[in-house]
């Protein structure tokens, strides 16, 4: 088809219904992904009448429309197993696919998108870890090999560029790459501000692992003011940050009680707490919200009234701790005391884009069928991941995630990392980490450059 000359700039999406799962996605896409603006008709013949650019989502063609092909799943209400079937699509692979005459993409888009976005799979019977956590093997996205491209950013620019190319005077946002430099605080200290029982029980430990005595000596060193603690990295972070011209940094303290997987520094310790209005100074701070809270939702505006009070700042942020995440009771219990922004979207096993996406969207609520206010941040990696699970050195992981990061930027993504205090403390087997983290900075700004 010829490409069309139209007076109007916005969009006329048509579809024969409109239900709440597919005015969630259009608003992602459309909105969030691609900054259009657009219309949405069920009005057939407005739509064939209108004169602006078309987009047409049903089972049959309407006039001269860009059609993305629709499949039943955007018009139900139920959450079911599905039969995915996958096809190959703009280098990688793409569910829902449909067949037919003259069409102009070879899957339901949206609700390939939707069952992502939603994490539809993970309201399914699936397997967890230990941790109660979803696994990134029972993800289609890790199945398919597609896991570390953020697919949906993908599928939304070639939708842009088809619709671009049939009505050129239609108005696409161009969204810029960015880094999300983000640091979890699971313990600002590791010898110092723990109390004399933690104090007596790590010197113990140390002694009595032969392998440990230079951490024993290091630890008495450090105690005795001679020695700085190894977990304080901050100023170092902040100046490496400051260097780099980041402008999006966040940290996430841990402020639960003491427990077997919360082993953080008192919320009530005075050096603690300088440390992180210290930190306010310069970034934007929200609750690392306990292991223990993923059980006990109301541990959490407990563990965030400690950081508000601390820092003299409503908090409205929030990481959980070991990403111990479940759809939909961890964003609903966020919702419900005052959270409007989560960073947990990710794996803690595996690198990648848990929900295909690499920019921030409102979580949809797929037990109660509706979109919510809640913006969820994904990330896309993780210090501890890179070494701990994939045992990658800091030269191989830099290279996998720089690859991650040239993905994002070509579709103009949001690239989030999570890096820890203490794994930038260059012991404890982390030699060589800063290195991996500053050059995560270099090419994340080195990207930013190219692009100005």
């Amino acid at each position: 088809m010829e490409t069309t000359r139209h007076n109007s700039q916005r969009l006329m999406v048509y579809v024969p219904r409109l239900t709440n799962r597919l005015g969630y996605t259009l608003n992602v896409l459309l909105h969030h992904v691609l900054g259009m603006e657009y219309d949405i008709t069920t009005d057939e013949a407005l739509f064939q009448h209108t004169d602006s650019p078309k987009l047409c989502y049903a089972e049959r063609r309407v006039g001269e429309a860009v059609w993305i092909k629709s499949s039943s799943f955007m018009f139900e209400t139920r959450i079911a197993e599905q039969q995915l079937t996958t096809v190959d699509y703009a280098g990688g692979r793409a569910p829902f696919a449909v067949y037919g005459r003259d069409i102009d993409f070879p899957f339901d888009m949206l609700s390939a998108a939707f069952y992502l976005l939603s994490r539809y799979e993970e309201y399914l019977p699936h397997r967890v870890d230990v941790h109660g956590r979803f696994r990134p093997e029972e993800c289609w996205a890790m199945r398919e090999g597609v896991l570390e491209v953020p697919v949906v950013n993908v599928w939304a620019r070639t939708l842009a560029e088809v619709l671009q190319q049939r009505y050129d005077t239609l108005v696409v946002g161009k969204p810029e790459f960015s880094f999300e430099c983000t640091i979890d605080i699971d313990a600002a200290y590791c010898y110092r501000n723990k109390g004399v029982l933690r104090g007596l029980i790590g010197f113990a430990k140390d002694i009595a692992e032969q392998h440990s005595v230079e951490d024993a000596r290091r630890r008495w060193r450090t105690l005795r003011g001679k020695e700085p603690d190894p977990f304080d990295t901050f100023d170092y972070i902040l100046s490496s940050c400051r260097s780099h011209g980041v402008d999006n940094l966040l940290f996430f303290p841990l402020m639960g009680n003491y427990g077997l997987y919360d082993k953080s520094i008192s919320y009530l310790d005075e050096d603690f707490r300088q440390l992180l209005q210290h930190l306010s100074d310069y970034a934007r701070l929200g609750i690392h919200s306990s292991y223990a809270s993923a059980d006990d939702g109301s541990l959490i505006p407990i563990e965030k009234e400690r950081l508000s009070r601390t820092i003299h700042h409503t908090v409205r942020r929030n990481r959980c701790h070991f990403l111990r995440m479940r759809m939909p009771t961890t964003y609903r219990a966020l919702l419900g005391y005052g959270i409007d922004n989560d960073y947990t979207m990710g794996y803690a096993t595996a690198i990648g884009f848990r929900a295909g996406l690499a920019t921030p969207y409102p979580f949809y609520d797929l037990g109660n069928d509706y979109e919510t206010t809640l913006m969820i941040h994904p990330f896309a990696m993780m210090d501890t991941t890179l070494k701990k699970y994939m045992q990658l050195s800091p030269a191989e992981a830099l290279e996998q995630v720089g690859t991650m990061m040239d993905r994002t930027a070509a579709v103009g993504g949001t690239f989030s990392a999570i890096f820890h205090n203490e794994n930038l403390s260059e012991h404890f087997g982390w030699q060589g980490w800063r290195t991996f983290f500053e050059g995560v900075l270099d090419r994340a700004y080195g990207i930013k450059k190219t692009e100005h």
